[in-house]
């Protein structure tokens, strides 16, 4: 067994590298399935730990395995890879290089905590029960690398018995950890709506069908149609984000396209949602004498927390930060790809404070000016190490 003290003590030795890693990462962003350096430097820093290494998992994703001194189960931790497509406007030394491309999210914190983490744990393998499975993931954003690395067998060979992963979150303070049992962050699916009607002069509308018109009765009454299908107090959310129709400003629109997305906490209610919308639909579409389309894509399942899991998170969470800093959170409409690992092993997915102690200065994830305070990668680093730590100790 690794004692807390020792990965308290050598933690702190590790966060100036982690800090190094992450400003790294963070001035060489590199979108999803395009983190060819990114992976470079992980798998040459794993390597050089004496890890198990693999390249090229789900095309740009990485996996380093530490083989433990005594026998027992392994466990998974997971880290996010790419970035996004935002154009920074912070003016810190480090900041992006590559234009139109930032770490807007934390995901060059969250690799930075598991390359220390990794690090940390190598150095103490003769103690370690069991494996530990490094996965490097890339392509969380919206376009499912975590599906794509299950598909590859990361799970398996050997066979993963729990799975973990942080996200660094600007909107807790610095100190604090949060998760909670059960469902934690919600379903999302992405949808298209084609509305179509029929074209005219709009001084002669007569015969005509507007399909601008027929879409706003739509963008209106959607979310309340599918409401009227669940039951009382369903968690789902139905937002339309994108609209497009129309070719000039005297002609009657005969097609509009609108884009939007699907957010549900609800295990039960989440199949009825595509039904209830198509429903909708086409009642008012024939109402108005027109038609629609929907074209409905599952995204990513609901990120359920286990029990068991939750709770070797929020011990380690009162190691690290004390226990009245780790908090027990609302389930979140945010989603994550965490989610297809916790649907195949237990697991949890939490929380890691990163926000500065100026409010003022903590953008939005997502946000051309988001930034971390770095500190707060010491925190992810003892989260993790403690939690893989505790959970091999008890198999």
């Amino acid at each position: 067994m690794i004692p807390y003290a020792v990965i308290e003590a050598e933690s702190e030795c590790l966060s100036e590298e982690a800090i190094r890693l992450r400003r790294d990462f963070h001035a060489h962003p590199e979108l999803g399935f395009q983190e060819h350096r990114t992976a470079g430097i992980i798998a040459r820093y794993c390597a050089g730990l004496g890890l198990e290494v693999k390249t090229g998992v789900a095309r740009t994703g990485v996996t380093a395995l530490l083989r433990g001194a005594l026998p027992g189960r392994t466990v998974m931790l997971r880290a996010d890879m790419d970035a996004l497509p935002i154009q920074e406007l912070t003016d810190a030394d480090y900041r992006s290089t590559t234009p139109g491309v930032m770490h807007a999210c934390g995901h060059d914190g969250h690799m930075a905590i598991l390359l220390g983490t990794a690090s940390l744990l190598a150095a103490h393998r003769h103690a370690l029960r069991g494996n530990v499975l490094f996965v490097f993931q890339p392509a969380e954003e919206n376009l499912g690398g975590a599906r794509l690395m299950i598909e590859e067998g990361v799970l398996g060979n050997p066979a993963v018995d729990a799975a973990f992963g942080l996200h660094l979150i600007s909107i807790l303070p610095r100190g604090y950890i949060g998760t909670c049992r059960g469902p934690f962050m919600a379903a999302m699916d992405t949808f298209t709506i084609r509305v179509r009607g029929r074209s005219g002069h709009s001084a002669m509308p007569d015969g005509s069908v507007d399909a601008i018109s027929l879409s706003a009765r739509i963008i209106a009454g959607l979310g309340e149609g599918v409401r009227q299908g669940l039951p009382p107090g369903s968690r789902h959310l139905v937002n339309i984000g994108m609209v497009r129709g129309g070719s000039a400003p005297n002609i009657v629109a005969d097609l509009v396209e609108m884009e939007g997305t699907v957010r549900c906490l609800d295990e039960q209610d989440h199949p009825k949602i595509p039904e209830l919308m198509d429903g909708f639909l086409r009642k008012t579409a024939q109402a108005c004498g027109g038609s629609c389309e929907l074209i409905y894509e599952h995204g990513y399942p609901l990120t359920v927390n286990d029990p068991a899991m939750t709770e070797i998170v929020m011990a380690a969470g009162s190691l690290v930060v004390g226990a009245d800093h780790v908090m027990d959170l609302p389930p979140s409409m945010a989603s994550e790809d965490m989610s297809f690992y916790l649907q195949e092993v237990p697991g949890c997915f939490f929380f890691v404070g990163a926000g500065h102690p100026d409010a003022a200065s903590n953008a939005p994830h997502h946000n051309p000016q988001f930034t971390i305070d770095e500190k707060a990668l010491d925190v992810g680093l003892k989260m993790l190490a403690s939690t893989a730590a505790s959970f091999l100790n008890t198999g």
